[in-house]
């Protein structure tokens, strides 16, 4: 949202003195982020992972994880981060292990998630693990198809047809990741359709993670839903909760700065920038979404209207169209709000692109708490 991006003039000008294209995570916004969070936590008992998939940034870990309980991973890389950087509870699921993967995340993790019956019976269960099972509600509140796992035919979760009454033995818990950037009123509504399936399996649960998807941090998020919702559902059953958000723990945290290097005319004015849809902020094709630019307006409100371009020499690597106050020249800098999740995992190499600097900034001190540069280096070893 907009509303939650601004900032003030002073900081805008210090971020256009930075080398371009750079994200930028501001520590204030993230510790804000995270003492909502734990106020979720102080209400409900529950523990919050940090969902590395979302945002991986360890440089932060030291900050974030006095008000978080650990990580979830989804392969063994994120696992041994978790262990290693996060040194608190690790959490793994994943659709399918192969026996190396399984392996090497047992060095790391404190639950494994399994996918299928399966999955389950292939593998050995260490002592000094928690296992759980993923299901399926099949209660879809996502409108976005490659975003939903519970869309018809999903390989994601049992369904309750598949899943018998009695847990299978050396299973302690459920997990359930059904949402993507939803308010709570969508996780009630799945809570119900769950219980209609799985009230006999939830019975005997010590622990029931709930995934993410759980929107919490924004500004319109309704936290009394989400927390009476977590609160009631503990009353029927006794097991330890757990939510797993990465979006809400990084959500309005992180900018990317980008310099135009042309304009040029087409039938409509287009600005080219040093930043690319398809190599730095990939969601902004796969979603699709639009990206906010800080003083920018949609197209044809403001006087002067851009479609804006990527690097790359895609010819779809287009991150949208917008207007401004005034004409765009060689130069002008612009500041995309809302990219420190998932757009940092997802960078890329494509075409050779430099892969954008990342800083994690004290906006309060005016301090830069870590700077990372990428060069060619990163680009040639990657393939070779």
């Amino acid at each position: 949202m907009e509303g939650d991006n601004v900032i003030d003039a002073q900081t805008v000008q210090k971020y256009n003195q930075f080398q371009t294209p750079c994200f930028i995570v501001e520590r204030g916004r993230l510790l804000k982020n995270c003492e909502t969070l734990d106020t979720v936590k102080k209400r409900t008992g529950a523990k919050i992972l940090l969902a590395l998939k979302g945002f991986a940034m360890y440089s932060v870990f030291d900050d974030i994880g006095d008000y978080l309980d650990g990580v979830c991973a989804s392969s063994p890389h994120e696992a041994r981060l978790g262990r290693e950087e996060f040194k608190k509870e690790v959490h793994a699921f994943a659709a399918a292990y192969s026996q190396k993967d399984y392996n090497d995340i047992c060095q790391f993790a404190n639950h494994i998630v399994f996918n299928s019956i399966d999955q389950y019976k292939r593998f050995e269960l260490k002592d000094t693990i928690d296992y759980g099972l993923r299901i399926n509600p099949r209660h879809s509140e996502i409108d976005v198809a490659i975003y939903d796992p519970c869309a018809p035919f999903s390989r994601l979760g049992i369904i309750s047809d598949n899943l018998p009454d009695r847990l299978p033995e050396g299973i302690t818990g459920l997990h359930m990741h059904t949402l993507c950037e939803k308010n709570s009123d969508a996780f009630s509504r799945t809570l119900m359709a769950a219980e209609e399936q799985f009230s006999e399996q939830f019975k005997q649960c010590s622990w029931i993670n709930f995934g993410g998807g759980h929107h919490i941090t924004r500004q319109d998020y309704d936290i009394d839903l989400l927390c009476d919702t977590l609160n009631e559902f503990k009353t029927r059953y006794k097991a330890e909760l757990y939510l797993e958000p990465g979006e809400a723990v990084a959500l309005n945290t992180g900018f990317l700065t980008a310099t135009v290097l042309d304009v040029v005319d087409n039938g409509m004015k287009i600005a080219i920038v040093d930043t690319s849809a398809a190599a730095h902020m990939p969601d902004v094709l796969e979603m699709p979404y639009r990206p906010y630019i800080i003083g920018s307006g949609k197209p044809h409100e403001k006087a002067h209207s851009y479609r804006l371009g990527g690097l790359s020499c895609l010819a779809g690597d287009i991150i949208g169209d917008y207007s401004f106050d005034k004409p765009l020249a060689v130069g002008d800098k612009l500041i995309f709000t809302d990219m420190a999740h998932y757009s940092m995992v997802k960078t890329n190499t494509f075409n050779g692109l430099t892969l954008p600097d990342i800083i994690y900034y004290d906006e309060a001190n005016d301090k830069i708490l870590h700077h990372k540069t990428f060069g060619y280096e990163n680009f040639k070893n990657r393939l070779s």
